[in-house]
């Protein structure tokens, strides 16, 4: 490890947190969406707020899911750079991008076949099951750019311009704004649509960033000159080796928020007002995720670049920059969280009974962020060296092996209540980096027998 506070920390860590920190903009401007529709729902009505938190759990795994498959763009562009193979990169966004649009299209025929049926079988009052339904209608708008955003930005962020990446989420972030006041309060002469004007506002937002992305890499250098933006006759060998990469990211990330939404689902059952907390407490520490997956993100780029380069003591360093800097952090989001959960919980709601909810539901959070803080940024740095296979068995045992079984035990047989399924999380999560640093420490110590 090098020496706290010496030239060359301090070097490797203005370079991270000056690829981090535009990246944590990034992200808080898209959670910040999220947390426009879950605020401006709950204020519409508590079935309002259920609906869109119903809707928003079943898509947040499939989003976050197909974007892990498409995020391999991130690790291959960037140890094509590190090794100065720029050819290769125009190359891998334009398969991206071909992938984003076929699994766009497959995600809205499963939508249009089995959401209906999936939720009647949900036992949903039926206002919620109708905001539910056509909320994620109104997210399906904006699939297909949604999907395609991802190959474009990890081509933006890798080639170090995580700050440009920040002014179009940070200028997308109040026009969702508005577009939600207008729908969700039927503002402007439109119609009152709730819950529902949520999922479609984030549609029509999703174009725009489309649209923005798509003028930076057809029009500004240097991101012309790679000329990602074309026909591509897709390749078997490259397809294979996106894939590659992308499945056990994707699939692992889809682990991993899939069990918040199935988490959601059994605690439907204790009620609207246990599911409008529950979707409150989640939306605020999903905010709080944002600062452990930025750290995710830049080490990814700059693990992944020194590693393309062969820089291999350069990439250790980076490791333990990024995991000491994203624990501290981590401690002081965490008790400002615990002293000021109260006043969070009326930002969604003014009902007593919810904020009670909120509150204890934080509690829980404050546990699984912990771990949070050490699983995320080493599974940024794995997929840098380009090991993605750790994460995805590290999340199958701890969520569906540990966690999912235990809520279950704790709600069923101990009685627990909802309050079961956030205990399990805990668990859960310190699990995964419990798994996770061993494979981190085994990796290091074979690139450093290099």
């Amino acid at each position: 490890m090098i020496k706290v506070f010496n030239a060359a920390y301090r070097d490797k860590l203005r370079r991270l947190l000056s690829v981090m920190l535009p990246i944590i903009g990034t992200q808080i401007a898209i959670m910040g969406m999220n947390f426009f529709d879950a605020s401006m729902s709950g204020q519409a009505g508590d079935a309002d707020l259920a609906g869109a938190a119903i809707g928003g759990n079943i898509w947040m795994p499939v989003q976050t899911g197909v974007s892990g498959v498409l995020m391999a763009a991130m690790p291959l562009v960037a140890n094509f750079l590190g090794a100065g193979e720029r050819q290769k990169i125009t190359v891998v966004v334009r398969h991206g991008l071909f992938l984003a649009v076929g699994f766009a299209l497959l995600v809205l025929a499963g939508g249009a076949a089995f959401l209906p049926h999936f939720l009647q079988n949900m036992g949903l009052a039926p206002e919620v099951y109708h905001v539910a339904l056509w909320y994620l209608a109104g997210l399906g708008l904006g699939t297909i750019p949604f999907f395609m955003i991802t190959p474009l930005r990890s081509l933006v962020d890798t080639l170090g311009y995580t700050k440009l990446t920040m002014k179009i989420y940070l200028l997308a972030l109040p026009i969702n704004a508005c577009l939600n006041y207008v729908l969700i309060f039927g503002k402007l002469g439109l119609p009152r649509l709730g819950g529902i004007g949520a999922g479609v506002a984030s549609g029509l937002t999703y174009w725009l960033l489309l649209g923005i992305f798509a003028f930076i890499v057809l029009r500004l250098e240097p991101f012309r000159s790679y000329r990602v933006v074309g026909f591509v006759s897709p390749c078997r060998a490259w397809l294979k080796e996106y894939l590659r990469l992308g499945i056990p990211m994707g699939v692992s990330i889809f682990m991993e928020t899939s069990i918040f939404g199935v988490v959601a689902l059994f605690v439907a059952k204790f009620g609207t007002e246990v599911i409008a907390a529950h979707q409150a407490a989640l939306n605020f520490s999903s905010l709080i995720y944002m600062l452990p997956l930025s750290f995710s993100l830049a080490l990814t780029i700059v693990v992944g670049v020194e590693y393309g380069a062969r820089n291999f003591q350069g990439a250790r360093d980076y490791v333990h920059i990024g995991l000491q800097a994203s624990f501290g952090i981590a401690g002081f989001y965490m008790l400002a969280e615990y002293f000021l959960r109260g006043q969070i919980a009326l930002i969604y709601t003014n009902n007593p009974e919810v904020v009670a909810l909120v509150k204890a539901f934080l509690l829980y959070a404050i546990g699984w962020q912990t771990g949070d803080a050490v699983a995320a940024p080493i599974q940024g740095i794995l997929r840098g060296y380009k090991d993605v296979n750790a994460t995805f068995w590290a999340g199958m045992l701890a969520y569906w092996g540990i966690c999912l079984p235990l809520g279950l035990f704790l709600d069923y047989k101990m009685q627990h209540g909802a309050f079961a399924y956030w205990q399990s999380l805990d668990f859960g999560v310190l699990s995964s980096a419990i798994l996770l640093s061993i494979r981190l420490i085994w990796l290091q110590r074979k690139i450093s027998s290099r």
